[in-house]
C-alpha cells in the first residue's frame, strides 16, 4: 500500500468499517475484502490494521461482536453495529461530505 493511501486510510478506516458492518453481521475477513471490493482494489486493508481498528471500535461500543461458525466451517467472530455506532456513522458520514464538499469548494477555484 502506497504512503498516500495509508494515511488517507488511517483517517478514515473506522468510518468504512463501520459502514459495510451497517449492511449486517460480518466477521473481519469479509469486511477487508467487502472494503477491497466495492473500492476497485483501492483500498487493500492489511490485518494488522484492520484487527486494531475492530477492537477500537468494539471497545468504543460502536459494534457487537459474537463468535459464530462461518461458512468455511470454522469459528469467527462476527461483528454488527450497536445502536451507538450507528449514530457514530451518521456523524462520520456527516463530517466526511462536510470535509468533501470544502475540498471541492477550493479545488474548483481557479487560479
Amino acid at each position: 500500500m502506497s504512503q498516500e493511501k495509508a494515511e488517507f486510510l488511517k483517517g478514515t478506516l473506522d468510518m468504512l468499517i463501520l459502514k459495510v458492518v451497517a449492511a449486517g453481521p460480518i466477521h473481519g475477513y469479509a469486511i477487508s475484502q467487502r472494503i477491497q471490493q466495492i473500492s476497485k482494489d483501492f483500498f487493500q486493508v492489511p490485518q494488522g490494521s484492520l484487527y486494531p481498528a475492530l477492537h477500537r471500535l468494539e471497545e468504543r461500543g460502536w459494534l457487537d461482536a459474537e463468535w459464530k461458525d462461518s461458512s468455511t466451517g470454522r469459528e469467527a467472530k462476527f461483528y454488527k453495529l450497536t445502536r451507538k455506532g450507528k449514530k457514530q456513522l451518521e456523524a462520520e458520514v456527516l463530517h466526511w461530505e462536510q470535509l468533501s464538499d470544502a475540498v471541492s469548494l477550493i479545488l474548483r477555484t481557479a487560479e
